[in-house]
């Protein structure tokens, strides 16, 4: 791709330095700086978006999984540390107090 464009002021000192600092043609220090540029911006996004992409892509063929997960990953955990199925509770709801307290 053949680009034409116009640096003044700021821009255009900046790319004299750059250019003279690092003894590259100006080309260069613009495909550099395009390169650095994009890289940069992947490393920021890409993690994330390319990761979204598989969650929920899979089909295990189970109906079950949203609903047994929690018994599912003791069974794994279980059998992985050779201890028995960890015991998963479940975090008390904040009604559960206050309903107790109307029993009492």
């Amino acid at each position: 791709m053949r680009v034409n464009a116009r640096f003044e002021g700021e821009a255009e000192q900046q790319l004299t330095y750059l250019a003279e600092a690092t003894g590259l043609g100006v080309s260069e220090v613009l495909r550099t700086s395009v390169q650095h540029y994009y890289d940069q911006l992947r490393a920021q996004r890409g993690g994330l978006t390319h990761f979204a992409a598989f969650v929920g892509a899979g089909r295990s063929g189970r109906g079950d999984v949203a609903g047994s997960y929690k018994a599912r990953l003791a069974e794994g955990w279980g059998g992985k540390h050779r201890a028995g199925p960890a015991a998963v509770h479940e975090p008390a709801t904040p009604y559960a107090a206050e309903a107790d307290k109307g029993r009492a």
